[in-house]
């Protein structure tokens, strides 16, 4: 029975894991420029994001193995639950966090930097010449990577000589838990030092674009759809192309033979015409992008996904909407919590020996995870959540430094270059991640999941309490338990004893992380309040960048027909609209009626 349990747990990361990879390779393919596509760029960018998005995904199957070993009903162990099975599962875990830790780590800080400069030196006219080979440009991008090598080598050095705290004597120091989270093996200080300051920097990138992207997620959602379809737009456009350019062998063939070329009135005429036929044709252009003409079959199925969804999605950003409410309102509550509660402060970084103060998500996914694997699911929408509003946020503000922008994130318009810088902030966010929902969202559900233990006196010595008829005994599991049926029973997740272990060897990580929270709470809450009395404007250098390329945001921004233009989109069919002509054509044909009058 454990075995299959076991099982049927490993098998549900692995589902879960293919489809995040399905998740990230969508990213990736939906906002790269298709011109200057690379086969290093695209796989580097889809095994990095599904590395780190498995590695989060991690907790739930960590929370699953090490409850599946007591039953919350009982208070008590299994009985096959031996000392050295659970040892067993909680040193099986570690070896996938560490690995998976590890991994990210390199692909961070080496895998990611080497592709981008890989990229950098490949020149098209000296490769078609023959004078750049496959060797020559893996020098020049080894040379480039040399400085980031370096730099994870002095990471781990500094993490493996760095001093910890040791001997802490007072207070709850005592506890065994918290003497259980100082290390005594470097290697392993060396990595809880390199990973404790990648969530670091990766928690200040997370305030300010997960923050802001999850406030404007919702709105993205409430938009309004389209009133003209895809395809009604390429026929409107097309049918006032046409009569646009046939405005114009109108007038050059009245004026034909004339000495004096085109008469003034008439020059006038064709130079509008002129402009508007170019604006026209980037319009076509456009249009036909948007209808999915030139592209893959994986860019036509997501247009027309979101065209199927596109009525229920006023319906879809209200309920996130109020979802990322109660995430704000559940990580403000375990904030206050852990600053008034905390067993130790800043010494520490907060850890909270046991929750005073209701959470709502917390308590949805502690009873959720009595039947698995419903937690699973709950924990990855919520993941999938923090997610989408860390890529909107990065779409939204762009790749900047400071305050001047290096790249743009947009669909379909995104370069190798910012694709990959992409990847290293969506990499230090998902680090982020690691702490920020562990430790703030669900802190009672990441540590021990549903475990309870019985705290009634056993019959004899060497057994284990027994609760059936005193069920009012039986306590969920927390850190402050120190009695001896509580560390017969109650095992910590691998992964809050890691995150503990950072905040409680280095506290200076732990005192940033934990009050970066605040900061992320207030930027969400600028930007969402802003969002609603305000619609955010662009500046006039994007408005001249878009109108070569999204022309098609202006006209598809009025309110009627909304319904009939998403079927069409479905159908990949559309309709001419009236009078949907050359307006300086339609115009100058009128006033040629008049003359002739």
């Amino acid at each position: 029975m454990a075995l299959l349990q076991t099982s049927l747990i490993w098998i549900a990361y692995a589902v879960a894991v293919v489809l995040l990879m399905a998740v990230a390779a969508i990213f990736v393919y939906v906002y790269q420029t298709p011109r200057d596509r690379a086969a290093s760029v695209t796989t580097v960018c889809i095994f990095t994001l599904t590395a780190l998005l498995a590695t989060v995904m991690l907790l739930p199957v960590d929370v699953a193995l090490v409850s599946s070993t007591t039953s919350s009903k009982t208070g008590r162990r299994k009985d096959w639950a031996t000392q050295d099975r659970v040892d067993n599962i909680v040193y099986q875990l570690e070896i996938v966090y560490y690995f998976l830790y590890s991994l990210d780590a390199v692909l961070c800080l080496l895998v990611v930097p080497f592709t981008y400069f890989w990229y950098e030196e490949y020149d098209e006219v000296a490769a078609e010449e023959g004078n750049q080979t496959v060797g020559q440009r893996f020098w020049g991008a080894l040379k480039y990577t040399l400085a980031f090598i370096a730099l994870v080598i002095i990471l781990f050095l500094v993490g493996f000589f760095v001093p910890i705290a040791k001997d802490r004597k007072g207070g709850h120091f005592d506890l065994d838990y918290l003497q259980h989270l100082l290390s005594e093996n470097r290697g392993e200080r060396a990595l809880t030092f390199a990973l404790g300051l990648l969530i670091t920097i990766g928690i200040l990138i997370y305030i300010v674009y997960t923050a802001a992207g999850l406030a404007l997620l919702p709105v993205s959602f409430i938009k309004s759809a389209p009133s003209i379809s895809a395809p009604t737009l390429v026929a409107n456009t097309e049918s006032a192309l046409e009569t646009n350019r046939e405005r114009q062998r109108q007038l050059e063939g009245r004026n034909e033979g004339r000495e004096d070329g085109l008469a003034p009135k008439d020059r006038r005429e064709l130079d509008a015409l002129v402009r508007e036929e170019r604006t026209l044709v980037r319009r076509e252009r456009l249009a036909a992008e948007a209808s999915g003409e030139g592209k893959g079959w994986l860019m036509k199925t997501w247009r027309k996904i979101e065209a199927i969804f596109r009525p229920i999605k006023l319906l879809g950003g209200i309920f996130i909407l109020l979802v990322a409410i109660v995430i704000w309102i559940s990580m403000l509550i375990t904030g206050i919590d852990k600053g008034k509660n905390s067993i130790c402060k800043r010494h520490c970084g907060y850890i909270l020996g046991h929750i005073h103060i209701f959470n709502p998500i917390n308590w949805v996914l502690v009873k959720s995870a009595k039947v698995f694997p419903v937690d699973y699911v709950l924990f990855t929408l919520l993941v999938l959540l923090f997610f989408s509003g860390s890529v909107v946020g990065i779409a939204v503000l762009g790749i900047r430094f400071l305050w001047l922008q290096v790249f743009q994130i947009r669909k379909g318009h995104t370069s190798p270059q910012a694709l990959l810088l992409a990847t290293v902030m969506l990499t230090l966010i998902v680090l982020a991640l690691n702490y920020s929902i562990p430790m703030m969202v669900v802190p009672q559900y990441a540590t021990f999941g549903p475990q309870t233990y019985c705290d009634h006196p056993p019959k004899a010595p060497g057994e284990q309490p027994d609760c059936s008829d005193h069920t009012y005994h039986i306590i969920a599991c927390s850190e402050t338990a120190n009695s001896a049926a509580a560390k017969n029973v109650c095992t910590p997740s691998v992964v809050s004893t890691f995150l503990n272990r950072i905040t409680m060897n280095f506290n200076f990580f732990g005192v940033v992380d934990f009050w970066a929270q605040f900061a992320f709470l207030a930027v969400f809450l600028i930007v969402f309040l802003t969002s609603l009395v305000r619609t955010p404007k662009m500046d006039e250098y994007q408005l001249e960048q878009d109108a070569d390329e999204d022309e098609e945001e202006g006209l598809l921004a009025s309110t009627g027909r909304r319904f009939g233009a998403t079927w069409q989109d479905i159908t990949g069919r559309g309709s001419k609209t009236k009078g949907s002509g050359s307006r300086v054509a339609a115009e100058h044909s009128h006033d040629d009626q008049r003359d002739e009058d």
